[in-house]
């Protein structure tokens, strides 16, 4: 075989700037593993390089910060064919060809072992996401068993991995969502408190815990976080993660004036040396145990690429975007 499927971006602009291409299988250098794609999640990331937001990112670029699949070739020799594997980020679909095709190819240090049963629309949803989440509560929040926990855009994957990850824990889960017909599925997530939100939550915040959460992951961006901090007890923190509102610049910062005193406000964005092997083997085990709950997921095919930006863009699923190949 030596050519393959791949979608690639031609340069920043609609959902029709994803292309279906035939493209050569690429070889790996040394230090680099061929990997053949099972399936890869969506990511907002992968909306602002489309949209032209991303820094760095030269075209024509197959884009995809991460996906889920076996070894196909290690020149080194040092995984074995057939290994399951995860990929993610370290410039994936960006400064090199990423998961949005048949084969990618990408520096052996961004590759987590796994080894799973379940079917690839589950595991193509796992790697960014569960990394992303289990960072921002571990790093970015110190989160503790019987800590208070708000989600702003907890109906996004995101969202529902914090809320899978954050009760396993044994926290109380907050979170939120602007459509009112969205609360059963939260709760049905585990959320003990969903919450409708309608840009400012921190007085029904406070109408559940009086002095504010222990702790708060910012989802939707920049435009929230100030409501987001003062829904946040004094000693409590907020962790920026995330910014599905594509906004995620404060103008004319004033440090005093924006964070209510006494709050610590952090930040994350991790890579694949974040998530150690055996929380990513031990996650898909409670999910293969049904101990986790999975979450939705909106499965596509390769050539309908376009069409799931589309959606991503205009919010018209609920939870994880996945490619199946």
């Amino acid at each position: 075989m030596t050519t393959m499927r791949a979608v690639r971006l031609r340069e920043p602009g609609p959902p029709g700037n994803l292309e279906l291409v035939d493209l050569p299988v690429p070889v790996p250098e040394p230090g680099w593993v061929r990997v053949k794609v099972g399936a890869f999640g969506l990511n907002r990331s992968e909306l602002h390089t489309r949209l032209g937001l991303a820094e760095g990112v030269t075209f024509p670029r197959v884009p995809g910060i991460e996906c889920a699949g076996t070894v196909d070739l290690d020149p080194d020799g040092i995984l074995a064919p057939g290994q399951q594997v995860a990929a993610m980020m370290g410039g994936m679909g960006r400064t090199f060809d990423g998961g949005y095709a048949e084969y990618t190819v990408v520096p052996r240090a961004q590759l987590i072992p796994f080894a799973s049963k379940l079917p690839w629309e589950t595991l193509g949803a796992v790697p960014e996401t569960l990394q992303t989440a289990y960072g921002s509560l571990t790093t970015g929040l110190d989160l503790r068993a019987g800590q208070s926990l708000l989600i702003r855009g907890g109906t996004s994957a995101l969202g529902m991995a914090l809320t899978a990850l954050a009760k396993d824990m044994g926290a109380t889960v907050l979170a939120t969502t602007r459509s009112p017909g969205r609360l059963d599925a939260l709760a049905a997530q585990g959320v003990d408190h969903p919450l409708v939100d309608s840009g400012t939550i921190a007085d029904a915040v406070r109408e559940v815990f009086p002095d504010g959460v222990d702790a708060a992951v910012e989802l939707v961006g920049t435009p929230t976080l100030p409501d987001t901090l003062a829904a946040t007890r004094v000693h409590g923190t907020v962790c920026f993660t995330g910014m599905l509102s594509n906004e995620w610049i404060v103008r004319d910062f004033y440090p005093i004036g924006y964070i209510p005193t006494g709050v610590r406000l952090t930040g994350y964005g991790g890579d694949a040396s974040d998530l150690p092997a055996e929380v990513l083997q031990g996650y898909l085990d409670k999910l293969a145990a049904g101990t986790v709950p999975a979450g939705p997921t909106t499965v596509y095919a390769l050539d309908e690429v376009p069409r799931a930006h589309d959606d991503m863009e205009h919010n018209r699923v609920f939870g994880k975007l996945v490619v199946v190949i």
